[in-house]
């Protein structure tokens, strides 16, 4: 390999087509989400890790002190920040040899926990989920797929079904006060009086 060759090789990724095929672009937390990574090669390269990356991100409208030079004060201000809250890279798979013209399937199948927020738009608060897929080379910048945004949707809760229960009580009158009482007590509940039989 000529020096050029190796130099440029230092500045560009490797020349292949990555394309993320999920089953679903929505998946409820605590479930996982399924697909494949599609790989085609163009050139002979070693990747260190086949993986993708899952980001979820929040984007929230604040209000903070901001420095007015103009005022020589402070003032609230409503600003946006951004925030990463959960991040994954699952390994599809290890070091990888790859041949011009190969063209290889990498199952997907990465579990979305169930405490991470879902995916959300408010006025002031934007929860999004993102994924792609990378193949990393050491030397060199990574190759990654086009990253494509998903739903991440609470789960829906069953409702609890009760059963009522009837039961026919059968009242029999106090041979002391007349007043009626469950046939099962012993003693009446309105005299106090000892139930004979």
């Amino acid at each position: 390999m000529g020096f050029l060759k190796k130099f440029t090789n230092k500045l560009t990724a490797p020349e292949a087509s990555v394309h993320l095929n999920l089953s679903s672009f929505s998946v409820s937390l605590g479930e996982n989400l399924q697909g494949n990574l599609n790989v085609t090669s163009q050139e002979n390269f070693q990747t260190t890790e086949v993986r993708v990356e899952i980001v979820c991100t929040e984007q929230a409208r604040v209000l903070k002190q901001v420095y007015d030079p103009a005022l020589k004060t402070s003032i609230p201000k409503l600003v946006d920040e951004t925030a990463i809250i959960y991040n994954m890279k699952p390994s599809l798979a290890g070091s990888t040899y790859f041949s011009n013209g190969d063209n290889r399937n990498f199952p997907i199948n990465v579990n979305i926990p169930a405490g991470a927020p879902p995916t959300s738009l408010n006025l002031d608060r934007r929860v999004t989920w993102t994924i792609k897929g990378v193949l990393a080379v050491d030397g060199r910048p990574d190759r990654s797929s086009q990253i494509i945004e998903i739903q991440v949707i609470a789960p829906t809760i069953q409702p609890t079904i009760q059963r009522e229960v009837v039961r026919t009580v059968v009242m029999i009158p106090c041979k002391y006060c007349q007043g009626l009482m469950d046939q099962t007590l012993t003693v009446c509940p309105n005299c106090g009086a000892q139930r004979t039989i």
